[in-house]
C-alpha cells in the first residue's frame, strides 16, 4: 500500500514578522467533521495498518505478556478519611476502576461509590477526572469526560438513596470543591473556544444551573484557574497559574457569601502556595528563593514579609518541589541530587531528617494524606527495579511499615536488572546531564545492545526513574532503557528548567542528542541500535532532533507531538496557546518568532533522510491538537528522502490520553513496542533466565 500524500492547498500564516506558506493548513478542522480531512487521517490509519501487518503477533504476544504480569484484581490501600475507609479496585479483565468506600472498619459492608465499567458501557471514551464525598459523607459529586476533550461534566448523587441529583454541570474543569454547608459546589467554567477555565461559579443544590452566580472572573487569559480546599477544610480556594507567577484567593468554607480575598496578590516571577497551620499561613515560596523555601507567617501579616519566618531555608542544591502540613510535622517534597526525595520537619524544635532510599536511581513522594492530624505519614516508592511501593511512615518514631508493593505476576525477580544513574558532559563541557538507566544484568556493555531513550524536558516537569511492568518487554529483550533528564524539566532546580525554556530551549534539544552519543560511545548501545520515544512537548524535542540529529537515531516514537509551534503560538482562539507564552515566548515578539522558528520541528523539515517514525495522535486532543502530528506527518512525506517508514496513527475516538481502558492502553503500548523491536532488529521473544553476570 503506497502511502497517503495529503493534497497542498497554500495558506498564509501572518504574522507581525512576515507570512509563512502552510501548505497542509487545510488539515484543521476545528469541528472534526469535514469529510476530506477525517478521510485522510482514516486513510493514514490504514497505511499504518497495512505496513505494520506482519507485527500482529508480535504486538498480540507483547500485549499478553504485559496483561500476564498484571494481577487484574488489584486494590489500593484503604485510607481512612472523616470516619470512612476509602479504596479503588479493580475486578478481573475490567477495564475500569471501582471507587469504593467502608464505614469505620474495613470489615464493614462495602458501599460503592463509582463503578466505572458500567458507567463506561457503551461508549468509546469514558474517564472519571475527580470525585469529592460532601463533608457530612451523604453526597458524591464527581467530574468526567465521555469524549477526551476534558470538557467535564460534574454530577451529583445520593449516597443513601443511589438517586442522581438533577446536576449536570457541563464544560467544566475536572477539580471543584464542596462548602461546609454540604450544599455548595465551588467549580470552574470554561472558555468553549480556548478550553481555558476562567469564571469560577457556585452550585446549590436545588437551584437552577443556569443560573448559577459568578464568583470570581480571570481577565487575564495567561492564568489557570482552578478551585480547592485546604486539607484543615477550613478554607476554600481559588488558584491562578501562569508559567512564572501565581495568585490565591481563600474564603471560609463555613461562610455562607463566601467572601473570598487575596493572600498574597500576585507579582510577576513570584510563585507560592499556601496551607493553614493554626492562625498562621505555611508558604512555599520563590520570593528571594529561587528554588524555593518554605516560610510561616500569621494571618494578618502575610503582606509583610518581613514577618516571614523561614522553615525550610533556601538552598542552591535541592528544589522544594510541594509540603504537607501535619499538626506535629512538616513534610517537604524536595528535589536534591537529581531524584525526588522527602525530608521531615519537627515543628517542635525543627529537627530534620531524610526519608533513606536504597538504590541509584529512584522517586519517592506523598501519598493519599488528607487527614493533618494523623501521626502517620503515608508515602510512596518506586525505582527502576522496584514496584511502586506504598509505606506508613510513623512521624516520631521514624518508621515505616510496608502497606503495599505493587504485585508483578510472573517470573520478575529485580535481581536480574540493574539501574544505573550516570552524569554525562553536554556539549559546552560544563553542564553535566543525569541519567537513569535499566538494562538485564547480562546484557554486555560492548556496543551491541539496543537503546531506547526517552525524555520530557519542558514546563519543568520532571521525568523520575519509577518502576513500569510494561517496560519488561523490552528490557527482557535486551534493551538498554534509558531516561535523559535534560534541561526544561525540574530534576536539578529551578535553573535546569529556566536553562531550557524561552531562548534557553534548545538545550533540551542537543542535551538528548548528547546523551544519545555519550551511551554510545561508552558502549552502552550500537550506534545503528537508537529509538527515542517522548510525548507532547516530548513530541516536540522527538520533531527537533529529528531534524538536528536523524543519523543518530534509527526510529523515533512521537506521541501527541506539538510540532507546529510558530502557528499554535500566533492563534490564540487554540486551547492553551496564550498560558503558554512564558515557556515558549510571544511570537508577536519578534526576538521569540525567530528562536521558535529556528527550531520548530514542522518549519525545519528538510530534504534529509529521516529516522523510522511512528506518530501518534487523538482526534480530540485538547492539549495538542490532532492537526500538528497530521500536517507534520504530510510534510515528512515529501521530504523524506530515505526508505524508512514514516507512520501516523489517530485515534478517532479519544484524546491527549489516548484510549481510556486500562487493556485499551496495553493495547497502544503493544504497538509501539513492536515497531521498535521490529526496527531495531530484537529478536521477538525475551532472553532467557538469567540473573548472572554478563560474560
Amino acid at each position: 500500500m503506497e502511502p497517503p500524500l495529503a493534497r497542498k492547498i497554500p495558506h498564509d500564516v501572518v504574522s507581525p514578522h512576515g507570512v509563512r506558506v502552510d501548505q497542509y493548513y487545510w488539515l484543521r478542522d476545528d469541528q472534526r467533521k469535514d469529510p476530506e480531512v477525517i478521510a485522510y487521517l482514516e486513510a493514514e490509519n490504514r497505511y499504518r495498518t497495512d505496513h505494520t501487518a506482519h507485527l500482529r503477533d508480535l504486538e498480540e504476544r507483547l500485549y499478553e505478556e504485559i496483561v500476564g504480569r498484571i494481577k487484574q484484581d488489584d486494590s489500593s490501600v484503604p485510607q481512612l478519611e472523616n470516619g470512612y475507609w476509602y479504596y479503588v479496585r479493580f475486578e478481573e479483565g475490567s477495564e475500569y476502576p471501582i471507587h469504593a468506600r467502608r464505614r469505620g472498619s474495613l470489615d464493614a459492608p462495602e458501599e460503592i461509590l463509582l463503578d466505572g465499567n458500567r458507567m463506561a458501557e457503551g461508549r468509546d471514551f469514558f474517564q472519571i477526572g475527580s470525585y469529592e464525598v460532601s463533608p457530612d459523607n451523604r453526597l458524591l459529586a464527581w467530574a468526567e469526560d465521555t469524549v477526551g476533550r476534558r470538557q467535564w461534566v460534574i454530577r451529583v448523587k445520593d449516597l443513601r438513596s443511589g438517586d442522581l441529583l438533577p446536576v449536570e454541570l457541563k464544560n467544566v474543569e475536572a477539580g471543584f470543591a464542596w462548602a461546609n454547608d454540604n450544599r455548595t459546589l465551588l467549580y470552574v467554567e470554561k472558555d468553549p473556544e480556548t478550553l481555558l477555565g476562567f469564571r469560577v461559579r457556585k452550585h446549590a443544590l436545588g437551584s437552577d444551573t443556569a443560573e448559577d452566580p459568578i464568583v470570581y472572573e480571570e481577565q487575564d487569559r495567561s492564568f489557570y484557574l482552578g478551585v480547592g480546599k485546604t486539607r484543615s477544610n477550613r478554607f476554600l480556594m481559588i488558584g491562578l497559574d501562569s508559567t512564572v507567577s501565581n495568585e490565591y484567593l481563600v474564603a471560609d468554607a463555613n461562610d455562607p457569601a463566601l467572601e473570598f480575598k487575596v493572600v498574597i496578590p500576585r507579582q510577576r516571577d513570584h510563585e507560592y502556595s499556601i496551607e493553614d497551620y493554626g492562625d498562621d499561613w505555611i508558604i512555599r515560596t520563590n520570593a528571594d528563593a529561587r528554588n524555593f523555601r518554605v516560610v510561616r507567617v500569621p494571618m494578618g501579616k502575610v503582606h509583610d514579609r518581613s514577618a516571614w519566618r523561614d522553615v525550610v531555608p533556601h538552598r542552591s542544591d535541592a528544589f522544594v518541589e510541594d509540603f504537607l502540613v501535619f499538626d506535629d510535622h512538616l513534610v517537604v517534597e524536595e528535589r536534591s541530587g537529581g531524584l525526588r526525595n522527602l525530608r521531615i520537619h519537627r515543628w517542635l524544635d525543627g529537627d530534620e531528617h531524610l526519608i533513606e532510599a536504597d538504590e541509584p536511581a529512584y522517586s519517592m513522594w506523598a501519598g493519599s494524606n488528607p487527614e493533618p492530624s494523623s501521626k502517620l505519614f503515608r508515602f510512596q516508592y518506586s525505582a527502576l527495579t522496584t514496584p511502586t511501593t506504598t509505606y506508613d511512615y510513623e512521624l516520631a518514631t521514624r518508621t515505616r511499615e510496608l502497606k503495599k508493593r505493587d504485585p508483578v505476576l510472573g517470573d520478575f525477580d529485580p535481581a536480574r536488572y540493574r539501574s544505573e544513574f550516570l552524569w554525562v558532559a553536554a556539549r559546552d563541557g560544563v553542564t553535566k546531564i543525569p541519567v537513569s538507566l535499566l538494562h538485564r544484568v547480562d546484557v554486555p556493555r560492548d556496543g551491541t545492545a539496543p537503546l531506547y531513550q526517552y525524555a520530557y524536558g519542558s514546563y519543568g516537569i520532571s521525568s523520575d526513574p519509577t518502576f513500569s511492568i510494561s517496560r519488561l518487554s523490552l528490557v527482557d529483550r535486551g534493551v538498554v532503557y534509558a531516561i535523559a533528564h535534560v534541561r526544561g524539566g525540574q530534576e536539578l532546580g529551578r535553573p535546569w528548567y529556566d536553562e531550557g525554556r524561552l531562548l534557553n530551549k534548545i538545550n533540551t534539544f542537543t542535551d538528548f542528542i548528547d546523551v544519545t552519543r555519550h551511551l554510545v560511545a561508552e558502549g552502552w548501545a550500537a550506534p545503528n541500535r537508537v529509538a527515542a520515544m517522548g510525548g507532547s512537548a516530548g513530541g516536540l524535542l522527538m520533531g527537533a532532533v529529528a531534524n538536528m540529529a536523524p543519523h543518530d537515531y534509527h526510529a523515533i516514537v512521537a506521541h501527541v507531538p506539538f510540532v507546529d509551534v510558530v502557528t499554535t503560538m500566533l492563534d490564540e482562539t487554540i486551547p492553551l496557546t496564550t498560558n503558554e507564552y512564558d515557556e515558549w515566548g510571544n511570537p508577536a515578539e519578534k526576538v521569540f518568532y525567530d528562536y521558535m522558528l529556528s527550531y520548530s520541528p514542522y518549519d525545519n523539515v528538510s530534504r534529509q533522510p529521516y529516522p523510522a517514525m511512528l506518530v501518534t495522535t487523538g482526534l480530540w486532543d485538547s492539549q495538542v491538537q490532532y492537526w500538528e502530528p497530521a500536517k507534520w506527518v504530510a510534510k515528512l512525506r515529501t521530504h523524506h528522502t530515505g526508505d524508512a517508514p514514516i507512520l501516523l496513527k489517530t485515534n478517532m475516538e479519544a484524546g491527549h490520553g489516548g484510549r481510556s481502558g486500562r487493556f485499551q492502553r496495553i493495547r497502544e503500548t503493544a504497538e509501539e513496542f513492536a515497531f521498535v523491536i521490529d526496527q531495531l532488529g530484537i529478536a521477538h521473544g525475551p532472553l532467557p533466565a538469567n540473573t548472572g553476570e554478563p560474560k
